[in-house]
């Protein structure tokens, strides 16, 4: 069964010398290929090294995370049209941004102007994305209905949007797979307090569907409390194939060419 982690985090891996056994791990359960996420300006480089030492094994992506936005956000946003611009190791998406409402500051007037700015920096990402043709990896947390609205009001191509680690419900994904937009599901849909996640997959079935762990975050069941891997990926992908009734190997094949041709590897 092959396997294709769509989203993951390899940062802290590396910087605990713990990479090569992670890797050799994702491949002993048969996740022969990530995607690992940018987020900041600390990660972009270290992806891009990593892709270029794993060819084919590690794709990456590069955008500004909405919780690393800052004042200064449009200084780090214009950095990233370089990665674009090179020959090499060149990110597959615009990824991960979007909007995250859930940790404002207490403060009304801060609060207010954190959300202006991740509103700007999120829209100029996008604008990134529709110039180079690139797919976009969204980060939306206590905020799906603006960022349906700032991704619609910017005209950028919804058959092109994945919200990774899709925490709503039915009704939310649905709204997203009328768009034309995808969910993509981490081990969070083990969880037994996570019913509406999984009435979201049901609903979204498997026509758009991609898996990720978000590692090394939100380690599915039967691992959960551990830190989470790529390998871990096979463990939310069995857990679905039973949601949606099929067999694991079938499901399997399926999400590996989904992935494939939304992210163009």
């Amino acid at each position: 069964m092959e396997l294709i982690d769509s989203h993951c985090h390899l940062d802290r891996f590396h910087q605990r010398h713990e990479l090569a056994a992670v890797l050799a791990r994702a491949s002993a359960a048969g996740v022969n290929q990530l995607i690992t996420i940018g987020t900041c300006e600390d990660d972009w480089p270290l992806y891009e090294q990593l892709t270029a030492v794993h060819p084919g094994r590690i794709h990456w992506t590069a955008g500004l995370h909405p919780s690393d936005v800052t004042a200064v956000w449009e200084q780090q946003v214009a950095r990233l049209p370089a990665y674009w611009e090179k020959a090499e190791a060149r990110p597959v998406a615009v990824g991960e941004i979007g909007l995250d409402h859930f940790r404002l500051p207490k403060d009304a007037q801060e609060a207010a102007a954190v959300k202006a700015w991740q509103e700007a920096a999120f829209r100029r990402q996008l604008d990134l994305a529709a110039r180079f043709e690139m797919p976009v990896v969204v980060h939306s947390r206590a905020a799906f209905a603006d960022c349906v609205r700032v991704i619609g009001e910017s005209g950028f191509p919804w058959e092109r949007v994945v919200f990774h680690c899709f925490a709503d419900g039915a009704a939310e994904i649905t709204q997203l797979n009328q768009c034309g937009g995808r969910g993509s599901f981490t081990g969070i849909i083990t969880y037994k307090s996570a019913q509406a996640v999984r009435d979201a997959c049901l609903a979204q079935g498997r026509e758009m569907l991609m898996v990720e762990t978000d590692a090394p975050y939100l380690a599915p069941v039967p691992h959960r409390g551990k830190t989470c891997e790529p390998s871990m990926v096979r463990d939310t992908a069995v857990f679905i194939a039973e949601l949606l009734g099929v067999s694991p190997e079938e499901l399997a094949a399926e999400l590996a060419h989904t992935t494939r041709r939304f992210f163009s590897i």
